[in-house]
């Protein structure tokens, strides 16, 4: 295996810059799951790891080794994409020892090789089978295992679970992190699909526009998002935002929202009376009160989940979004009473970078009243 080191990586199509001097290292053994939405650069960056986009300026180094000029046979990585790429004509097993037949590797070998990596993905039964003759899901396990018997430095994946169905992808994600947790692989990963990278991911890669906005643990983006994409980006349903300028009164920072309504913060913060921010908080973070009193809110529409429901409602006018696993709330028109945990809120700046807040001692919910 292998490790994978980029310093100002930079990929420009003529005068349209793609990627903007991307520094990433990768451990030897680590999953690393590159997310973002369409055209956010991860695709590229991933081909460019493989070889199979240039560099226009910057260093890519893999086991230590610069690879800027090398070509892609000669970088020993695996890559699964996300069409599969299978040989029609061939079966099973020779698509999954068709690059170990390109090298001249022993028969003996092969054979070992093949067997192993079909026990273990499940296709013992369709060695025998041309692709044609599969689902979805074992053409994407015979890609993997096509992957996996040329024991590589590093294995990519280019969305490989976006053609499977949602129970599909669910089975996939599983087999893929099994595959990860026995062999110790460098993978790098690509998707746009949140929960994939939540579930995958040893780190996440959160990118947006050409440029790299977090690298950290799939929890760290989850609980301390760097930005208001990130925020935005990781979590379903998404983060509730909500803008206003920051106020003080009689020492306390509060933040005064659009509709007039002010958050008490609980505790000073360093930013001038008058400057724009936004507070943010996650729906399953929401506290729901059905007391008399505090902040009133009425569940205009539900939508159920299974795992719980996701109610859309207006607190002063503003639109907000709770999920909780309360069914008594299923009616649209219930009354809702809320309120925001101290520890549970995300303040971001003018410039989008969340501000750090201390947490205030006990866990009541802050204020919210009405001006």
């Amino acid at each position: 295996m292998a490790s994978i080191e980029m310093r100002d990586i930079v990929k420009t199509y003529g005068d349209h810059p793609v990627l903007h001097g991307v520094d990433l290292s990768i451990a030897d053994g680590e999953f690393i799951v590159l997310v973002g939405p369409s055209g956010c650069g991860k695709s590229t960056l991933l081909r460019m790891i493989a070889g199979l986009e240039s560099i226009s300026s910057g260093t890519m180094s893999i086991d230590g080794r610069e690879v800027n000029d090398l070509k892609p046979k000669d970088r020993d990585i695996a890559m699964v994409f996300q069409s599969y790429a299978l040989y029609p004509h061939m079966t099973v097993a020779d698509n999954m020892s068709y690059s170990l037949r390109l090298r001249r590797t022993a028969k003996e070998k092969i054979a070992a090789a093949v067997a192993a990596a079909s026990a273990k993905l499940g296709l013992d039964p369709f060695l025998a089978r041309r692709p044609k003759a599969l689902s979805g899901g074992q053409r994407q396990r015979v890609a993997m295992g096509r992957a996996i018997v040329r024991q590589p430095k590093a294995f990519l994946f280019d969305e490989p679970l976006s053609n499977l169905d949602a129970r599909l992808r669910e089975q996939m994600r599983a087999e893929i992190k099994r595959m990860h947790a026995e062999f110790g692989a460098t993978s790098v990963y690509v998707t746009h699909d949140q929960i994939e990278a939540m579930t995958l991911a040893s780190r996440i890669v959160a990118m947006n526009a050409g440029a790299v906005q977090q690298i950290g643990a799939p929890l760290e983006l989850y609980d301390r998002p760097a930005n208001l994409f990130v925020a935005g980006f990781i979590g379903s349903p998404g983060m509730n935002m909500l803008d206003g300028t920051m106020v003080s009164d009689n020492g306390t920072s509060l933040v005064r929202l659009t509709n007039g309504t002010t958050i008490a913060l609980g505790q000073a913060v360093d930013l001038p009376e008058g400057t724009s921010v936004t507070l943010g908080i996650r729906p399953e973070h929401v506290a729901i009160r059905p007391v008399t009193g505090g902040v009133a809110a009425s569940v205009e529409l539900i939508e159920p989940t299974g795992l719980g429901i996701i109610l859309h409602l207006t607190v002063h006018g503003l639109p907000f979004k709770i999920f909780t696993s309360d069914r008594a709330l299923l009616a649209p028109g219930t009354n809702l009473t809320v309120g925001f945990p101290a520890e549970r809120l995300h303040l971001f700046g003018p410039d989008g970078r969340r501000i750090a807040l201390a947490t205030p001692d006990g866990s009541m919910p802050l204020s919210l009243t009405a001006s």
